[in-house]
């Protein structure tokens, strides 16, 4: 185990301050990681600007959920196998024994919210230590920059096995970010006969046809396909994004919402949706079955995450990085940070 390293600690909102920091060692079950690249997303820039729910965020703290890695040492109980092996990581620590944990929900464990980079040290550091169960292990081959972005691609592949798509359905993704990206991907394996993707950025609109779109459209020209596709996966969060997805849906269609909207977003019409009977459902974080699904897509090339990069920072430009995410750059889409 190599000593020394270095941490971006945010001590308060708006506060931050590169640290040293002496990487962990594992305790029983756990594995130390030496981390090689961590994503930078918009609840980051929440946690940055103070404006994350209350409870799910505890400062000080070192941010960073999406990482990739290489893993440095186990502690009791873990494979010793594992050391030198890339790696990702789930970052919610679900308590294992309540009966949504039990069900393999992890992601509604009623234990309690508690998850890497928001109430634990996170990955915007030279290592992380972490429970040895909640790695994924990658092939030798990895491209470890692009497997950074596993984390949103989980939470993409949740969307997507709920969606249950079959070949030849019409499907619909509002929102072109990175989730959006990455969910287009996932879909296009179904085979659909249309997969139109809804985006006001031009750029990111377009980069989704080498992923499998047909047809790329701003929101405001949506009219003429009202009621038209089987399912419908919004990624933006945006304040009427909900609702531009339910009136895409077909009557009987298929909506999943992975979008977190701010406060006083448009609510959804629920006389809508009973006469038109569409089924809504929800996406929060991945569960492993999604962790371990991403993670072989990416192990097989379906899925490719290394051209959503644009952006690298170092951990002293963490500010930096913070205020590209959200801040309406059209030529931003994925940033990394590296030690």
């Amino acid at each position: 185990m190599t000593g020394g390293g270095r941490a971006v600690l945010l001590e308060r909102p708006g506060a931050h301050r590169i640290v040293p920091a002496e990487p962990v060692p594992p305790g029983p079950g756990e594995a130390l990681v030496r981390v090689y690249a961590a994503g930078v997303c918009g609840s980051d820039r929440e946690l940055y600007e103070g404006t994350r729910a209350p409870g799910y965020v505890r400062y000080p703290v070192t941010p960073g959920h999406e990482w990739s890695g290489t893993v440095e040492a186990v502690g009791e109980g873990v494979d010793p196998g594992l050391v030198g092996r890339k790696t990702v990581g789930e970052g919610f620590r679900n308590c294992q024994t309540c009966e949504r944990c039990r069900a393999g929900e992890t992601s509604l464990c009623t234990g309690g919210y508690d998850e890497t980079g928001f109430t634990r040290p996170g990955a915007f550091a030279d290592t992380l230590t972490l429970p040895a169960r909640l790695l994924h292990v990658l092939a030798p081959d990895a491209d470890l920059r692009a497997a950074a972005l596993l984390e949103p691609a989980a939470v993409a592949a949740a969307a997507a096995l709920t969606a249950a798509a079959r070949p030849a359905e019409r499907i619909a993704v509002v929102g072109a970010g990175t989730l959006g990206l990455l969910a287009v991907q996932f879909l296009a394996a179904s085979a659909p006969a249309e997969l139109l993707v809804v985006e006001p950025r031009t750029g990111r609109a377009e980069q989704a046809v080498p992923f499998g779109a047909t047809e790329v459209r701003p929101p405001d020209g949506l009219t003429a396909l009202t009621g038209r596709y089987d399912l419908v996966v919004e990624t933006a969060g945006a304040p009427r994004s909900a609702c531009c997805a339910v009136s895409l849906a077909r009557g009987g269609g298929r909506v999943v919402l992975t979008g977190l909207p701010g406060a006083g977003a448009e609510g959804i019409d629920p006389l809508g949706l009973a006469m038109r009977q569409i089924t809504v459902h929800t996406v929060f974080g991945a569960p492993p079955a999604a962790w371990a699904y991403a993670v072989r897509a990416f192990g097989t090339g379906l899925l490719n995450p290394a051209p959503l990069i644009t952006h690298e920072f170092a951990w002293e430009e963490y500010a930096d990085a913070v205020a590209l995410v959200g801040g309406g750059d059209p030529g931003a889409g994925k940033v990394l940070l590296r030690p």
